[in-house]
């Protein structure tokens, strides 16, 4: 019985997910190739103003939205625009009141929370809930990721190749290739190109994958063991020495 309801709630999954050749009741302003968006959706609502690229993952239970409310005309330019390659975590919720722009090749942990809107309180004689929000819009530049539980705040304009730590509260402007943590987030970490990295990594920068690299090749490299990987890496090195003496002797 178990694994029948497995196999049951597996294909319900796989029948629920939106994609662009089976949109579903959605009418997204665009929606790239290969994107696809988990089931079940959280709340999502005034998707014509929404625009996602291709090849992005959308989490289960994440929830885009653009506009206060269902149903308003937004007019005719888009309100949250999310690039190629994003892939947005489980739990996730990017709140576009009003323009929301989201880079290429982001990565959001689960449970990351972006809005453009919060709520005013200048009234003490009238509730929070009763009063105008205020709305900012927001800018995550390409190539960021955002860790698990990071909150985005109204006019946060962050940078390319930033990383936002865990239960991070970012507001204001986040330079690129920059690392903040904390609430309010603040630069820990930051990347010039006249001073790499300050403070200094403590851990060796990984080897970058090589384009054309199959996911066959990937999966056979990380099925081996760190003597076998070392020796590769030493066998690499002889061969480029040898190279550089054979171009010396020419």
């Amino acid at each position: 019985m178990q694994r029948a309801v497995h196999a049951g709630w597996a294909w319900v999954q796989r029948t629920g997910s939106v994609t662009a050749e089976h949109p579903g009741r959605f009418r997204f302003g665009a929606l790239g190739a290969h994107t696809r968006l988990a089931f079940p959706l959280g709340t999502v609502f005034g998707e014509p103003w929404i625009h996602l690229g291709s090849h992005c993952i959308v989490g289960e239970q994440v929830t885009l939205t653009a506009g206060l409310m269902p149903d308003l005309d937004l007019g005719a330019e888009p309100i949250l625009r999310i690039g190629d390659g994003v892939v947005l975590g489980r739990g996730s919720h990017v709140i576009a009141d009003t323009s929301v722009t989201i880079g290429s090749d982001c990565y959001f942990g689960p449970y990351v929370y972006v809005t453009s809107t919060n709520h005013s309180y200048d009234d003490p004689h009238q509730p929070i809930g009763k009063q105008w929000p205020r709305m900012e819009p927001v800018e995550i530049g390409s190539g960021c990721w955002m860790g698990t539980g990071a909150v985005i705040l109204p006019g946060a304009r962050i940078g390319r190749n930033v990383v936002v730590a865990a239960g991070a509260v970012v507001r204001g402007v986040v330079p690129d290739h920059a690392v903040v943590a904390g609430a309010p987030a603040r630069v820990v970490r930051r990347w010039t190109p006249s001073e790499g990295w300050q403070p200094p990594l403590r851990t060796p920068a990984p080897v970058p994958i090589p384009d054309g690299v199959t996911p066959e090749q990937l999966l056979a490299l990380s099925e081996l063991d760190e003597e076998t990987v070392a020796r590769l890496a030493q066998l690499d090195e002889e061969a480029a020495a040898k190279l550089a003496d054979l171009d010396a002797e020419g």
